[in-house]
């Protein structure tokens, strides 16, 4: 399986359950950080550190300075 799609709820504390397929799918285990994306026009996305961190590379000049100083963070809090 390559593609998924769900309908998840938001729980009183603001949490989503990322449902069992999608966690074997991309190996994701508790303690695992992902980073959020937000857009007010494309809407909400969750992925991998490593995943974004590709994209970056291959065209570091998509991406403003503010969001690679908020993805170092990311990083940053992701190592502790």
């Amino acid at each position: 399986m390559d593609k998924f799609m769900s309908n998840v709820k938001i729980g009183p504390k603001g949490q989503i359950v990322i449902p069992s397929e999608v966690r074997k799918m991309f190996n994701l285990k508790p303690g695992d950080s992902l980073i959020l994306l937000a857009d007010i026009k494309q809407g909400i996305g969750l992925n991998t550190y490593e995943a974004i961190a590709s994209v970056m590379k291959q065209n570091p000049i998509g991406f403003s300075s503010e969001f690679k100083e908020t993805l170092e963070k990311v990083e940053e809090d992701a190592e502790k």
